[in-house]
């Protein structure tokens, strides 16, 4: 059954950023350009232009206590003499310099980021305009110093015309719900930008007024379906092209890894969204859609739970012998992490910190990953809790306070602890306190399969008292 009624519920109460979050950002991005206009950074402003998923009205609301971001360009006209790299990094001086933003900012290789107290955060990325030809637009790469080729408006008009091809915006509500899914099970990576994309290559002209885009789960079970077929005639990392400008190809976001993973999942949940579809009961579509959403979806129906039931097989799992983690892993690949009890973190082997606590413990430590196939290739960052295979590694690295370095004043230590049969089996279940491998950050092979976990720890060097930890970051291997 499509339950378009829950749908509607659905996007409204969980999926869809609320409109005081809405006001909120237009209010702090009206008070930006002020500042931009009035600071002393040099290039003479054009306009300003939204960009991303909120220009194309495909931003939600974030899981898991995370971070909604906007992406705003200042257009400019070019400065005489100044490289890529001036554009950004004069105005994230303007920035850095300044009362107001100064303990907010952060400078990149495209922008400026300012991260709010809640969960909101603004990219501000300098567009040039005319540097080297009339029309030409061009955003900047500090990292490498070079001029970009950009299309943002071309872009934002296309996914504008691809929504107007569906009924009742329910090509823009499938979006946000597919964006939802990434969210929430954390089972796959791809950047909104190249998802969009592909879920906007997948509508057509003739394709308005259809009953394949009808309606929201119409127009999801379309796009999936489709997206699906495509992927599963494509084994090997295919081209997206990026429909404003040609040239530049949105899969190189992707690493061969991280494709084959997206399109496993794509197929996954395109035979569970079908089997809601198809249930004839109302109770057993729900239960099927939760299968695909988590319990929030139609919440105030009583009916069996997908990741409760999930939850219980775990805990059935883990009170048997470790032989059982095989299924374990399935299940946490199915349904997430969510589906872990509390005690999982706390395996026996396990140990716990030896330094005194300081007089104030910060939990606002953040752990991040990035994949790689060896330990000095390029890397891919990965989600909390996706699956990933037996082979390549990760780059641990940790944050503070969101996106502060760790201070000078203090040093790093590394937990990982393994589970999982094989692991165990060869005494490799660790738990204990390591160096970082590089700077603050750890480098770790996968090998084992299992659900894993690794944790960062702040200890304060003048008395060698901990100051801060992280919450596990957990790395599932199939």
């Amino acid at each position: 059954m499509k339950l378009s009624g829950d749908f509607r519920e659905f996007l409204s109460d969980t999926v869809n950023l609320n409109q005081s979050r809405l006001d909120r950002l237009e209010e702090r991005v009206t008070t930006i350009k002020n500042f931009i206009r009035d600071s002393d950074w040099e290039p003479s402003i054009s306009t300003f232009i939204e960009q991303g998923s909120w220009a194309h009205d495909t931003i939600i609301k974030p899981v898991d206590l995370g971070e909604f971001d906007a992406d705003l360009l200042v257009k400019v006209h070019p400065v005489d003499g100044w490289s890529a790299a001036q554009y950004v990094k004069e105005l994230g001086r303007a920035f850095l310099d300044s009362n107001r933003y100064g303990d907010k900012t952060v400078v990149y290789d495209y922008c400026v980021t300012i991260t709010y107290a809640d969960d909101c955060k603004i990219d501000i990325a300098p567009l040039v305009m005319d540097r080297e030809h009339q029309g030409a637009l061009e955003v900047c790469n500090k990292g490498k110093d070079e001029f970009e080729d950009s299309q943002p408006v071309e872009y934002t008009h296309w996914m504008r015309k691809k929504n107007g091809y569906s009924g009742n915006n329910s090509f823009r509500k499938a979006t946000r719900l597919i964006k939802y899914i990434r969210d929430i099970k954390k089972r796959f990576s791809c950047q909104s930008v190249l998802l969009t994309t592909l879920i906007g290559n997948h509508i057509e002209w003739w394709d308005k007024d259809s009953v394949a885009f009808a309606d929201t789960p119409s127009a999801l079970q379309t796009v999936m379906g489709r997206l699906d077929d495509w992927l599963q005639a494509r084994p090997d990392k295919p081209e997206v092209p990026n429909p404003a400008l040609a040239a530049q190809d949105f899969a190189d976001l992707w690493n061969d890894t991280q494709y084959a993973n997206f399109r496993n999942f794509v197929n996954k949940y395109r035979k569970w969204i079908d089997e809601a579809v198809a249930a004839t009961s109302r109770a057993d579509s729900i239960e099927k859609w939760r299968r695909v959403f988590g319990d929030e979806f139609a919440k105030g129906e009583n009916v069996q739970k997908f990741e409760a039931s999930a939850m219980q097989r775990t805990n059935a799992l883990l009170l048997e012998t470790a032989a059982h983690l095989d299924s374990l892993v399935d299940n946490v690949i199915d349904f997430g992490v969510t589906i872990l009890p509390d005690w999982f973190k706390n395996p026996p082997h396990k140990h716990p910190p030896p330094w005194t606590l300081a007089e104030h413990v910060s939990r606002s430590v953040q752990v991040s990953a990035e994949y790689s196939m060896s330990k000095s290739g390029r890397g891919s960052p990965v989600q909390h809790g996706e699956a990933l295979p037996p082979r390549g590694g990760l780059w641990f690295d940790v944050r503070v306070n969101k996106f502060q370095l760790v201070p000078a004043d203090c040093y790093v230590r590394w937990r990982i602890t393994n589970t999982g049969a094989v692991a165990m089996a060869l005494k490799k279940g660790r738990g204990g306190f390591e160096r970082p491998t590089d700077s603050n950050r750890r480098w770790e092979t996968l090998e084992y399969r299992g659900v894993h976990m690794a944790e960062a720890f702040i200890i304060r060097r003048l008395d060698d008292r901990l100051v801060g930890y992280s919450e596990p970051f957990y790395v599932v291997i199939k």
